[in-house]
């Protein structure tokens, strides 16, 4: 009798399942990993890899989700040659939604469309695959959004946004991370008044559209609460806005225009403060109203304050931004004054750099993981990191995937996809092999 109850006190107990990461920047969208049971460091030889499979050029990072990987590539039948930072380039191809086992890397299925780029730097697709309710939607570079489904790979829709919306892909292709919130797909699309556009997820169907600026920018759209209220939120090239959700009617907005049209990292919110900054000394904090949708400026940055990053969301943490700024370096700022805490060249680019070293559009990318961070580097590394107001102290670190992406007037090459976390592994790829490594404590 005592077996019995045992047994079925056994089976009614919930299992620890391992978490998913099936969206850019994990579940909730917050650079969070909640996995425990990881490796405190590395071992000597570097954390275990559990497979590599070949996929093709693409600066879009992977996504998890029961038991499966989805990445997107981009196969062309040109020239791939070294990209110029301003100027489009026409080249053929197509670019593939592929899909793995998240286990062992077992191809499941693959679908495949022509794209012709017409864009700067022509690797491949910007935006990392969203999975929810059994399906994965995915945005290339030249605009097209799929809705395709996530155990066999069949199309459920497909929309072209340039020739739906009237407009030409930005320079630098399609970057917005698509965001399902209910039933409602959300995605930066570009045209007047449509640069933030709702479909129905399920047919794709457009529910409404909203917010108008020169380009739309890059950056993807954001649910956030405050003033009791639900808010999307999306920095275009022109302003942080604020939405319905549910309709698209404009809350707020605040005008910041970064360089180049160049708005690429999401606002981060830490209580009643919102944050974004990059490119051309562009950053602001925004306190949020308590009371209703508003926002009203805290202060702007200076060339000698706050961080201005290029292609990493920054994380907020205790009251620190924590950001790679332009020049390639991590550095901490203070949230409520933009006042600069301190800096460092070593996540980015290494342990030993010569005395005024400089990474232009430098990368990392921060999750935070307990009491510490993951860190991916441009350069391919895995890093184990703690943060705090005193400074950076390195932990751990590995190279996992070599740098693949040329940046020619930085004379580098670079490996600028964010990476998944989910199973007690990381899963990264560049633009010839997706990697599982294993982060489980022995």
């Amino acid at each position: 009798m005592r077996w019995t109850l045992l047994l079925t006190m056994l089976l009614a107990a919930p299992t620890a399942n391992a978490d998913d990461w099936p969206q850019w920047m994990g579940p909730k969208r917050d650079s969070v990993w909640r996995e425990t049971g990881l490796l405190d460091k590395f071992p000597a030889g570097g954390p275990r890899v559990l497979w590599r499979v070949p996929v093709d050029g693409g600066f879009a990072g992977p996504a998890v989700a029961d038991g499966r990987v989805y990445v997107t590539d981009f196969v062309t039948t040109g020239d791939r040659s070294p990209p110029a930072s301003d100027k489009r380039q026409k080249l053929p191809g197509k670019e593939r939604v592929l899909c793995f086992g998240a286990a062992d890397g077992k191809p499941l299925w693959k679908h495949e469309y022509a794209c012709e780029y017409h864009v700067s730097y022509d690797t491949g697709p910007r935006c990392t695959p969203t999975v929810a309710g059994g399906k994965v939607y995915t945005l290339g570079a030249m605009g097209d959004l799929l809705c395709l489904d996530a155990a066999g790979g069949s199309v459920v829709w497909h929309k072209d946004l340039k020739k739906e919306y009237g407009i030409e892909a930005p320079l630098w292709g399609f970057a917005g991370h698509p965001l399902v919130d209910g039933q409602k797909l959300f995605v930066t699309v570009g045209g007047d008044g449509s640069v933030l556009v709702a479909f129905d997820k399920d047919t794709g169907k457009e529910l409404w559209r909203a917010l108008s600026a020169k380009e739309p920018g890059y950056c993807p759209p954001s649910i956030i609460e405050a003033g009791g209220t639900r808010q999307l939120v999306l920095w275009t090239s022109e302003d942080i806005a604020s939405v319905d959700p549910e309709t698209g009617k404009e809350y707020w907005s605040v005008p910041l225009k970064p360089a180049y049209g160049m708005a690429i990292t999401a606002p981060r919110k830490w209580h009643e403060y919102l944050f974004a900054g990059g490119i051309g000394f562009k950053a602001a904090l925004l306190k949020l109203a308590a009371d209703k949708p508003a926002a009203t400026v805290v202060w702007e940055g200076k060339q000698n304050t706050a961080v201005y990053p290029v292609n990493s969301t920054p994380f907020i943490e205790d009251g620190i931004i924590y950001g790679v700024d332009q020049p390639g370096c991590l550095r901490a700022v203070k949230l409520e004054t933009g006042e600069r805490l301190w800096e460092s060249y070593k996540p980015v680019a290494g342990k030993d750099l010569p005395a005024g070293t400089r990474f232009g559009s430098g990368t990392a990318f921060l999750v935070r993981n307990g009491d510490r961070f993951v860190i991916f580097s441009e350069t391919g590394d895995l890093i184990l990191a703690r943060l705090g107001a005193k400074g950076y102290e390195e932990v751990s670190r590995a190279n996992i995937l070599a740098p693949t992406s040329p940046v020619p007037q930085f004379n580098r090459t670079v490996v600028w996809t964010h990476p998944a976390f989910a199973n007690k592994c990381v899963y990264a790829r560049n633009d010839k092999e997706l990697v599982c490594v294993s982060l489980a404590a022995e």
